[in-house]
């Protein structure tokens, strides 16, 4: 694999919607590049189009019109298994909502995705054990997600989110169900990620939130209105 290449290479991306005779347009013309370990936040009302970019880089979605390229592969030649194999290997994801099983513990939680991935139970035991010693949870791995905090929770789908060694991880407003200190830890966990040379886009509606990230891309009616980091490399069309 080209370590130069981007992670995310994103070119005109449209999304279109049509409900009831009418044409909404969610996306219109992004371009976005993002380099291997850069720390990217997404900003942006409710409307400005930040979460439909977020569900076509998940490869949740896909784009109307325009081109995405996920750490060298090409979403959309991909068909709907290829896309799960994606998902579930190249991406990690950090929901609001934390999106963890009440009836599994947090480790078993955690193992979920090796699960998917067929890798024996040992080993998935194993690795898992190591991601919530990694996020402060060593002495919480039994516990279900009913017997943990917020911000506890959603360490313990930061663990879920890096148990494949992902490619990319993409958090959708990570701190929106958490009060402030336990926001305040979540982003130190983020940071401490891009300090390891992880790669992260995160979404939010918040600027304190997003000076976090060592980027800021603002977005608005569907199109990139502002990006703190450097100039598009592609030559003039």
């Amino acid at each position: 694999m080209d370590e130069a290449a981007p992670v995310i290479d994103a070119s005109g991306l449209v999304r279109q919607y049509h409900t009831g005779g009418t044409t909404i347009r969610a996306l219109d013309g992004v371009d976005l590049r993002v380099d291997r370990g850069e720390f990217v936040a997404l900003i942006g009302t409710s409307g400005s189009g930040k979460s439909t970019l977020l569900s076509i880089l998940g490869c949740l979605d896909q784009p109307t019109e325009g081109s995405y390229t996920l750490n060298g592969v090409a979403i959309e030649a991909l068909d709907t298994a290829a896309l799960a194999l994606v998902r579930n290997q190249q991406i990690g994801f950090v929901f609001q909502s934390f999106n963890l099983l009440n009836r599994m513990t947090a480790i078993e939680n955690v193992a979920l995705p090796l699960r998917y991935a067929s890798v024996p139970r040992a080993e998935r035991q194993a690795r898992a054990a190591h991601m919530l010693e990694q996020v402060g949870l060593a002495d919480r791995m039994h516990h279900t997600p009913t017997e943990l905090s917020g911000g506890q929770c959603q360490r313990v789908a930061i663990a879920r989110a890096l148990i494949t060694d992902p490619a990319l991880i993409l958090a959708d407003e990570p701190t929106g169900n958490l009060d402030s200190r336990s926001g305040a830890e979540i982003l130190s966990i983020f940071r401490t990620l891009h300090a390891e040379g992880r790669t992260v886009v995160m979404v939010t509606h918040d600027d304190h939130i997003a000076e976090t990230a060592s980027r800021q891309v603002r977005l608005s009616d569907g199109q990139v209105r502002s990006d703190s980091g450097h100039a598009p490399s592609r030559a003039p069309a």
